[in-house]
């Protein structure tokens, strides 16, 4: 099964993640994608850390998703990514545009032949006005299209607001 969460900052995505995943009964490995930059950020993964189980087993990969996804998925677990849109922006900020288009194309081509549970998580950050910076549209574009085929390619996708999550595709398992 693979599952897409997608919501705000701050919405409950990783939580809700970390529930699924402790009431599967698998093995769960949690897959990282932040690179702790600044405090703020080491801030935040620290929080992350200390709300998971000591055994959940923690792989930081921020650029080769679709290799750590091939190198850690199995029937018997669950692997959370975490997060996305993050991979994504580091992405668009290495230098040339052949990596991002490798990598995108190598998690897109991967996602269906992985065994055991997926959970992607992922910021919704194309509900508010069109940014004015280059930039800023180009990764809208590029997580929304993104989105989409990650969407249609998962069994389920939960968009979660205010901590609830709302089912927009795929049943209850």
């Amino acid at each position: 099964m693979k599952a897409l969460i997608l919501g705000g900052v701050r919405s409950g995505k990783s939580r809700h993640a970390e529930s699924l995943a402790r009431d599967s009964g698998l093995e769960v490995i949690y897959l990282a994608t932040a690179r702790p930059g600044d405090a703020e950020m080491r801030a935040r993964i620290a929080a992350h850390r200390a709300r998971r189980p000591a055994h959940w087993r923690l792989v930081e990969e921020p650029l080769a998703l679709a290799s750590a996804l091939s190198a850690h998925a199995a029937t018997t677990r669950c692997l959370i990514v975490d997060c996305l849109t993050l991979w994504l922006t580091q992405l668009l900020c290495e230098d040339g545009q052949a990596r991002l288009a490798r990598e995108k194309t190598a998690l897109l081509d991967t996602l269906p032949k992985l065994p055991g549970r997926i959970l992607l998580i992922g910021n919704e950050t194309n509900m508010g006005v069109m940014p004015m910076g280059e930039f800023s549209r180009r990764y809208c574009d590029e997580a929304g299209a993104l989105h989409q085929a990650l969407a249609a390619q998962c069994d389920r996708v939960t968009l979660m607001v205010a901590g609830l999550p709302l089912l927009v595709k795929g049943g209850n398992t």
